[in-house]
Order: C-alpha cells, then sequence, then structure tokens
C-alpha cells in the first residue's frame, strides 16, 4: 500500500495545511441542498472519517453502516474520506459533512472550538463495554530504542497533529519522559495509523504511535505485518473511544432518526434481526468490532480535556 508522510519542522507549519476534503466538490455541494428549508435537513447526508486506513478499505469497512441510514431515513448517504483531521473539523463546521466520524481529540477540538455537533455513539466489542483504547509506542523488533527516553533526537512517526492516539497522548507521554515532541524529535506525520505502523516498518522512522488495535490486530490480519514485527515500548492510559457526531444543523426528528439508528440498530445481533446480515460474522463494521455502537455523550470525553489541562501539551495549543 502506497502512502505519503510529511515531516513537519513545528506546528506553525502545521497551521499553514491545506484542509480539503473531497466530499466538498461542486457535485455534493449540488446534493446536499436543503430538502426543507425550515430546516437543515439535506437530501444527501455526507459521512466523512478522519483518516484511518487507505481510502477504499476505509470506505468499504463503513459501507455496511451507510446502507443501513439509506434505508432507514430515506436520505442518500456519500462517505468521503478527509484528506487530514482537520479537514473532517472544518467541514463539518462550514455544513458540508452532516455525519462525522472523529477521533477524540478532533471531536473535543470541533466541540470547543464552536462547531456545533454533538457526539452520539462509540464502537465497542461487548454491549456492557465502555468504548476505549490506548496508544501505542512501537519501534521494529530489535531495535535499540528501548523506551520513550530514547526517542530523544530520532525521527517520530505520528499519525496527524488532530490525532488523539497518535499525537496527542504521544505527546503527553513524551514530556512525561522529559522529550518535547516539538523540538526533541524530529516529527513526521504519516497521516494514517496503518501508515505510521509501514513507516517504522521500513525504517523512514526510527520509532513511531499507533492505536492498540491497529498494531495488535488489523494490520496482522490483513497480512500487512506479522506478529512479532513489532515491539510495543510504551501504552498510554485509556482513551474515550472514537465518536460517530452529528450536526446539530438538522432536524431534531432527522437527528433523533440517526441517533437511534447508531444506538439500537448498528450492532451486529441487531443487523441480523433486521435482516441487513444473514449471520453476526458477515456484518462488515468498523475495525472489525465484535458487537457495534453504544451510546456516548460530551462527557465522555472530558478525559481528553484534562489530558490538555493537566500537561498543556502543545498539541492542545495548536
Amino acid at each position: 500500500m502506497g502512502f505519503t508522510i510529511q515531516r513537519s519542522f513545528g506546528v506553525a507549519a502545521l497551521a499553514a495545511t491545506t484542509l480539503v476534503l473531497a466530499a466538498c466538490g461542486s457535485s455534493a455541494a449540488e446534493d446536499t441542498a436543503t430538502a426543507d428549508s425550515g430546516s437543515g435537513d439535506t437530501q444527501t447526508l455526507v459521512f466523512a472519517s478522519i483518516p484511518s486506513e487507505e481510502s477504499q478499505s476505509l470506505q468499504q469497512e463503513y459501507q455496511l453502516i451507510a446502507e443501513v441510514i439509506e434505508k432507514e431515513t430515506g436520505n442518500k448517504v456519500e462517505f468521503q474520506n478527509a484528506t487530514d483531521y482537520a479537514a473532517v473539523i472544518e467541514a463539518q463546521r462550514a455544513g458540508k459533512v452532516q455525519i462525522a466520524a472523529y477521533g477524540p481529540f478532533s471531536y473535543v477540538t470541533a466541540k470547543d472550538t464552536g462547531v456545533e455537533t454533538t457526539p452520539i455513539a462509540s464502537l465497542v466489542d461487548a454491549p456492557d463495554e465502555t468504548p476505549g483504547y490506548q496508544s501505542y509506542a512501537i519501534v521494529k523488533s530489535g531495535s535499540p530504542i528501548r523506551s520513550l527516553a530514547d526517542y530523544r533526537g530520532k525521527t517520530i512517526c505520528f499519525v496527524d497533529p488532530g490525532s488523539t492516539s497518535g499525537y496527542l497522548y504521544p505527546s503527553a507521554g513524551l514530556e512525561e519522559a522529559g522529550i518535547d515532541p516539538a523540538t526533541d524529535v524530529t516529527p513526521v506525520f504519516a497521516g494514517g495509523h496503518d501508515a505510521s505502523v509501514l513507516a517504522v516498518m521500513s525504517g523512514q522512522c526510527d520509532a513511531g504511535f499507533a492505536y492498540d488495535s491497529m498494531v495488535d490486530q488489523t494490520m496482522v490480519s490483513k497480512g500487512q505485518i506479522k506478529p512479532g514485527d513489532l515491539d510495543v515500548l510504551w501504552k498510554s492510559e485509556t482513551i474515550a473511544g472514537s465518536p460517530v457526531a452529528i450536526s446539530d444543523s438538522l432536524s431534531p426528528e432527522l437527528r433523533e432518526q440517526i441517533t437511534s439508528i447508531f444506538q439500537t440498530i448498528l450492532n451486529r445481533p441487531a443487523l441480523v434481526e433486521k435482516g441487513y446480515c444473514t449471520d453476526e460474522a458477515s456484518c462488515k463494521l468498523p475495525e472489525n468490532t465484535d458487537f457495534g455502537y453504544v451510546a456516548v455523550d460530551d462527557a465522555s470525553f472530558d478525559g481528553v480535556r484534562k489530558v490538555c489541562e493537566i500537561t498543556q501539551a502543545e498539541a492542545c495549543k495548536s
């Protein structure tokens, strides 16, 4: 799989990154003309996701979700991949995205900078599970780098400035180890968690960060890496699960309908019961989750806000 990594020489350079979302082309804009002039409802619901894997793979991950939303609401759903995390935030701010799959930090950034959006659901592997995951610090097996303190002076792969497990928590971890993530390492932003892993594997980065299941499950199951290829040197505390958030500009009726779809239908047992899948094994949901979505609210992400408050991490300030 090909990918492009972006070397960064400081936070100021990141602010200049052009924000582009493929969904915001003329056809999408035309399709999302309001169907009801009295509300923000649209004929086409644009569903955008932060980058995580290669575009084709990510679109397939959300195909069943789009189909269910289309059938249940009667609205067309157009899934779009963003070029970076900030693109999703700015597209939803501009009203060009109605449903967004965020990371926890990118959601907090969106909400706390005035994007009118509400989190409704996160993925879990069991119905009684609290949504959450961890950030991993990774090196190629056999690397002389054995701790975060050894990252000093090295080329380090992060995911994106708006990534929770690919930048915020790693930045906090590095700072706790006495490493300034902006000046004590050469940061590289790979764009996706899988791209970060592959850059470490290829030697483009001396070490890096990615979220747990990408390292432990997803890339192994796809044959992109083998068990034992990577050493995990550090694990973050548990991070709130990545949310799906919907635009507050939609009518209360449509918001309630979409919320109900995620919280009551988009899980393996319900999808089988309603005939969307022949059996639970055939239900294709993001991250190969064993269950599906459960409800979350804004307070679920106060832990991310607390990390920013305590650490004053540069990622939070930018």
